[in-house]
């Protein structure tokens, strides 16, 4: 089989992989899409961390697995056509992508045959075919897989722009219900704690580019039963503790051949409320505890939580616009981190008279007015001269 008809099999699915720092991703088109099919193999256009958009060739070093994830396309057992690149190979085949224009950086993924030590061995030899034979000095997303040992977490830190493993549920419990055969503490939590030890104790300049790569994880939401707080309380310490630059939330969708081939998917807007209460925590100094959570612990689903908790606290106290600091204007509907920034530096010369001058500051004042004060004044109840 001809290399690139291979890895056109090899990133069929990837689509399944969130990837990058994507914004929210809108209801309307969920994951982010393949930005060409005219070429083998999947290329998507994220934008890297802190950097532009890039063109991304997303794929699996071998799509071959001996897990048997109750959820996964490439599970064990499944009756589907496999294919499998040796390291050399699938180097080859992205730089001759990246030559030529069609992908600018790459997301490696496997999954796991002979164990997950010898597969990360072999994602491991593909970065430094990579990095030092064909000295590709771009963008490299590398996958850790369950039962990594320490010292390849390390490599891979020193190879890539970003690693990440899937934890795929938030605790042990729900993890069963999901991937029977793998360990959720010592398997899956681990190497991110390994990745922050390593950030910890050794200079950034051990790492590619001279900096320690971000880290990220993932997880498969509505399959195991998990509430939302479940799955945010393990997003605050993976944020807060671990410093993980992102968590991707994954709406569960039904495969066929799978075990849970006819249990419902779940809703994308389950989906895009996690990517927002996870962005509160991460930017915006949310505990979980601020966030307004029913009964069953979930999420409000028709309104967004930054939204909810400001119905909650500010539309009877509304803070005023010349006085409140930098935390208090971020969790004003309408204002981010950039904009409160704005605010601030522009009151040390001018106060804000009116709720219209708020748009020098980048600010929607229609989304910000119900909640705040302007020079005293509730711009919601103003009435007009004219």
């Amino acid at each position: 089989m001809e290399v690139f008809e291979t890895l056109n099999i090899l990133s069929e699915q990837m689509d399944l992989e969130p990837a990058e720092d994507m914004s929210c991703p809108r209801l309307s088109t969920g994951l982010p899409k393949p930005a060409s099919s005219q070429v083998a193999g999947v290329i998507f256009q994220p934008a890297v961390p802190k950097g532009p958009q890039i063109s991304l060739l997303k794929s699996l070093l071998t799509s071959a697995c001996e897990r048997n994830c109750y959820y996964c396309p490439f599970r064990s057992g499944r009756d589907f056509r496999r294919a499998t690149l040796k390291p050399d190979d699938m180097a080859q085949a992205f730089m001759a992508y990246q030559k030529s224009g069609i992908a600018e950086g790459l997301f490696l993924s496997s999954g796991v045959a002979g164990g997950g030590m010898a597969t990360q061995d072999k994602l491991i030899a593909t970065a430094e075919l990579l990095r030092n034979k064909h000295d590709f000095k771009g963008y490299l997303h590398l996958k850790i897989m369950p039962g990594a040992e320490l010292a390849q977490v390390e490599r891979a830190m020193q190879l890539a722009d970003r690693v990440s493993i899937n934890l795929e549920a938030p605790n042990s419990h729900r993890l069963q219900a999901l991937a029977p055969r793998k360990e959720f503490i010592d398997e899956l939590l681990q190497p991110l704690k390994w990745a922050e030890e390593i950030r910890q104790s050794q200079p950034g300049i051990n790492g590619w580019h001279g900096r320690w790569p971000s880290t990220a994880t993932q997880f498969v939401v509505g399959a195991a039963g998990e509430s939302d707080t479940e799955l945010l309380k393990l997003t605050e310490y993976l944020h807060n503790k671990l410093r993980l630059k992102r968590v991707y939330f994954s709406a569960f969708r039904p495969i066929q051949g799978t075990p849970l081939e006819n249990q419902p998917a779940e809703s994308p807007l389950r989906q895009l409320r996690l990517y927002q209460a996870a962005f509160l925590i991460r930017d915006y100094g949310y505990q979980l505890n601020d966030l307004p959570m029913d009964s069953s612990g979930s999420l409000p689903i028709n309104v967004d939580p930054k939204l909810a908790w400001a119905n909650l606290h500010l539309r009877e106290s509304p803070l005023e616009i010349n006085r409140a600091d930098f935390r208090e204007l971020i969790r004003i509907p309408g204002i981010g981190p950039v904009t409160a920034r704005a605010i601030v530096k522009m009151r040390r010369t001018d106060l804000f008279l009116q709720v219209e001058d708020l748009r020098k500051a980048g600010v929607n004042p229609d989304r910000a007015s119900p909640f705040i004060l302007v020079n005293g004044k509730n711009p919601a109840v103003q009435l007009s001269f004219w």
